[in-house]
């Protein structure tokens, strides 16, 4: 993220820019300068997610108690100051970023590779140097600065952009965060957050009037050396060539600098000495090599202007340069948290179409208070008129707009808008061929979701649109995005409009927001016992439902483990979960407790989908999950430990957890889901079929459940359609079975199957991994 090269370029050769200041001082002259008004600070929460977690436990699934803690410290030091903080998540991913955002994705999958074999290796946490953050973490970090009373937004574009724009029109006191593109913006001061120290409120303060100066630049040449240099929207590779000719004839190399800084240098001083001579005179493609790329170079330049600016490089006569993108943007299910400095070089829209003819810069008062914000001034017309085609009422997509940019619903908005969700790498062992990837596990209650969300516009969830899933788990090569189809939510009498859902105060209403959601998991049929659950239980039971009935390798260990982690963390301060030891690290237990808080922001989403009939609380991860005193539980469960001994002896836990797992076990057997110890399974449970998305899987919907869906081990890799189909859970007993010298494809076709998902799984592998997930899915599905 941000301007390639120029992060290490200002640590080695222009430290002068950089200056230790204090918030508190800087709060106290904006008080005298501006009486009546209240000093703030914009956050770019994604850039301070690594800063804020500081546990030492990152790998069972989070120390979500201990996090909600180190938030609650960070907010309280500047309110102490008197300094308001409002807080910027991405909520949106561009689509012209896909193949930046796929790389990431694709070396994050390594990187989760190498943290299960240290773990399997030494039977331990790796060291910080192979930290992965949590699962989950920019979602319930945004529910918890909201929770804390903090100003949360999350962004209809490139967060950084509104960071920025919001700043700027607020007078804000700077922008805290790590991002270079931040000393490109013309706008408020930029304060890093790594060099943040908390206790005496002091920090760097990067100064953009001093690198042009450095440079020999004026602030509006910053994103024409931007672009030349390299973004997340104009390759770095695409100037290359131009770039090491500027190299070539730069005669004036500073010592100590570096390649990478001498061609920083360059670059700005061929800006400076060539490009400015000609200026007004010549426009940008003819001194610059844009070639086929010039609609991208301008995007690239337009990105960095806030509104009312303009640029002396771009002609004010052209209006429209070129529509880029004619699709809108994504929704981020878990944004990326951008990197520390350290690091250097995450989710993001911008306009489908570029406009130069900028308006003038509006004057505002110079102490404008923040209180009284505006209608947001980075809300885009093009977006509107795309959202339009999926969702033909307006209330209701303002409805779902003004909550997604108040931070408090989840992917609801883009689904609606565009159609398009995305989610990010989960701490998943793609060797263990036992237990799904959350992807999966999960596609059923999106699926009704979508039908929720889209069906308002078509006839029912047949004729709605499949919805385009960026999920990142092993095999899938992220190529395309799979397409999954809505599935009808089954509720006598069809579900109630979102009208109804959203804005009914009929008492009534209520009820049926309630019975959606358990729709959502297919769960209807269990409403009786969860509604006899306590708070914040009952929002925990529904999930642990599914999850046993969805995932048949669970046992009756696993159940024990997470319902006594969780009791017992109602008893437990955060400075306990700290001092918390564990034996060794389990990979299963591992997979297990990211499979858990993936399925909390399934929650959240159908919560955020239904209206919120439940209390958002119930099911934040610090009231119900705690991923060391999961492991902790997991371990013991696994020893063969009473439940007296995992409740810790404690009375009043113990009738809890048996009633918790009363309510699971007959709700699961309800299912044809008998819960039994993973001792007694047979042992062809702990892997037979293989893992989806390595080709070794049936491609049809094995699925016993009341209502249509795929389970899990149904389901593959990208660019196809993912539907509803009647098998049943166990192939054996579907009478499906393959004759003697039938070929795979055509096999697959009399089990009314898709031959094409078949083929690309398989075009995605070598010749041997194709033999062997044939070989594995045809013995899947062979009566024995």
């Amino acid at each position: 993220m941000g301007v390639r090269g120029l992060q290490g370029f200002v640590g080695s050769s222009c430290p002068h820019i950089c200056t230790v200041v204090s918030f508190k001082e800087l709060a106290e002259q904006h008080r005298s300068k501006c009486p009546g008004s209240t000093p703030t600070v914009v956050v770019d929460a994604m850039c301070c997610l690594r800063y804020w977690y500081t546990p030492d436990s990152w790998v069972c699934g989070g120390q979500w108690k201990e996090y909600f803690s180190v938030l609650r410290n960070f907010v309280r030091v500047f309110t102490a100051a008197g300094i308001q903080l409002v807080f910027f998540f991405d909520g949106m991913v561009e689509r012209h970023k896909r193949d930046v955002w796929v790389k990431r994705r694709l070396r994050n999958s390594r990187e989760v590779a190498r943290i299960f074999h240290h773990i399997k290796s030494h039977r331990e946490q790796p060291g910080r140097n192979m930290f992965f953050i949590p699962s989950g973490l920019a979602i319930f970090t945004r529910f918890a600065l909201k929770a804390l009373g903090q100003e949360t937004l999350c962004s209809l574009q490139e967060a950084d952009y509104e960071v920025a724009a919001y700043g700027l029109q607020h007078h804000c006191l700077g922008i805290l965060g790590e991002d270079t593109d931040y000393l490109v913006y013309d706008t408020c001061p930029y304060f890093s957050i790594s060099e943040l120290c908390l206790d005496s409120l002091s920090t760097t303060m990067l100064c953009r009037e001093k690198l042009c100066e450095s440079l020999g630049l004026r602030l509006a040449d910053l994103p024409l050396l931007a672009c030349l240099l390299g973004t997340d929207v104009v390759p770095e590779g695409l100037f290359e060539t131009f770039r090491y000719q500027c190299l070539s004839a730069y005669t004036s190399a500073r010592e100590n600098c570096g390649r990478n800084g001498s061609v920083i240098l360059a670059v700005a001083d061929h800006i400076s000495k060539v490009l400015r001579l000609h200026q007004g005179e010549k426009k940008l493609e003819e001194m610059l090599p844009l070639g086929p790329n010039k609609a991208l170079f301008y995007k690239g330049m337009t990105s960095y202007l806030l509104p009312g600016q303009t640029s002396p490089w771009i002609s004010q006569k052209a209006k429209v340069i070129a529509p880029l993108d004619s699709q809108g943007a994504s929704e981020s299910s878990d944004p990326e948290p951008k990197p520390d400095v350290p690091v250097g070089s995450n989710p993001e829209s911008e306009q489908d179409v570029l406009c130069t003819d900028l308006e003038s810069k509006q004057e505002s008062p110079m102490c404008a208070d923040p209180e009284s914000r505006q209608e947001d001034p980075t809300s885009m017309e093009p977006e509107l008129k795309q959202q339009v085609a999926l969702v033909s009422d307006p209330e209701i997509l303002e409805v779902a707009r003004a909550r997604h940019v108040q931070a408090e619903s989840y992917l609801v908005y883009n689904i609606m808008a565009n159609g398009e969700i995305e989610c990010s790498n989960t701490l998943e062992d793609a060797l263990d061929q036992a237990l799904p990837s959350q992807a999966f596990a999960y596609r059923p209650v999106r699926q009704r979701v979508y039908s929720l969300l889209l069906a308002g516009g078509h006839d029912g969830a047949s004729s709605c649109p499949p919805v385009q899933e960026w999920f990142v788990y092993s095999g899938n090569p992220l190529r395309h995005p799979d397409l999954v189809r809505p599935l009808q939510v089954n509720i006598p009498g069809g579900p109630p409009s979102l009208k109804l859902l959203w804005l009914s105060q009929e008492p009534g209403a209520q009820a049926q927001r309630v019975d959606v959601l358990l729709a959502c998991f297919d769960l209807s049929s269990s409403r009786e016992e969860l509604q006899a659950v306590e708070s914040p239980f009952q929002a925990l039971c529904c999930l642990l439902i599914y999850l046993f009935v969805q995932v048949d390798t669970l046992g009756l260990e696993d159940l024990h483990a997470f319902i006594a982690q969780a009791l017992c963390l109602q008893g437990k301060s955060a400075g306990q979960l700290a001092d918390l030891q564990l034996d060794h690290i389990d990979p299963r237990a591992v997979q297990l407790g990211s499979l858990l808080v993936r399925g909390l922001t399934m929650l959240v989403l159908v919560n955020s989908a239904c209206g919120f009939p439940w209390r958002t609380s119930d099911f934040m991860p610090w009231n119900v999950f705690d991923g060391k005193l999961f492991h902790e539980k997991y371990l013991q469960s696994e020893r063969g430990l009473s439940a007296e001994a995992l409740v810790e002896q404690n009375r009043s836990w113990l009738t809890r957890f048996h009633q918790l797992k009363s309510v699971v076990c007959k709700a699961c057997l309800r299912e044809d889901r008998r819960v039994v110890s993973r001792r007694l399974r047979q042992p062809h449970h702990s892997g037979r079929w293989g893992r989806q998305g390595s080709g070794s899987h049936r491609t049809s919907s094995g699925h016993s459940r009341s209502g249509p869906g795929q389970h899990w081990r149904d389901q593959g890799p990208g660019n196809r359609q993912h539907e509803s189909d009647p098998w049943r859970r166990h192939a054996s007993s579907s009478g499906l079975c393959v004759t003697p010298g039938q070929s795979f494809s055509s096999w697959l076709s009399a089990a009314g199957c898709s031959t094409t998902l078949s083929s690309y799984q398989l075009s995605c592998a070598s010749e041997g991994v194709k033999a062997n997930a044939a070989s594995q899915v045809l013995s899947a599905v062979s009566p024995p």
